[in-house]
């Protein structure tokens, strides 16, 4: 099994496809102002962007985004414009991490995990080759 995409349903469609596009995702289905999809830059994942029939509170979904190097990632989203709720830092369970809000408040955490991301020290289990 594999996860093929998440959706985010918005009252602000447009703006949360733009922002999403700033992060580096591209836009791969565009029937907006009602549903936009895009495809990460890295991987096979998408994320679809629908229009909310009501004005939806942000959820306790928080989306996160690997990158190679957290604080030139932040550096570039904030020459676009994007400001950030936590400053890259290094955390107890060995990842990087920076948090911003997409236009709806939902929690979006850049990362960088390496090796950590899947098989940290207190992993339960190492995978099979």
């Amino acid at each position: 099994m594999n996860l093929n995409q998440a959706t985010i349903y918005s009252a602000k469609p447009v703006e949360t496809v733009e922002f999403f596009q700033k992060l580096g995702l591209r836009l791969i289905v565009d029937s907006l102002p009602r549903y936009a999809r895009l495809e990460c830059p890295d991987g096979e994942a998408t994320l679809s962007v629908n229009i909310a029939d009501e004005a939806p509170a942000a959820n306790q979904v928080v989306l996160y985004f690997e990158c190679d190097d957290v604080d030139a990632e932040v550096a570039r989203l904030r020459s676009l414009g994007l400001e950030f709720i936590q400053e890259p830092r290094d955390e107890e369970w060995l990842w990087r991490q920076a948090y911003l809000l997409d236009p709806n408040g939902n929690k979006i955490c850049l990362f960088h995990a390496g090796e950590n991301r899947k098989t940290p020290p207190w992993r339960v289990s190492k995978p099979v080759a």
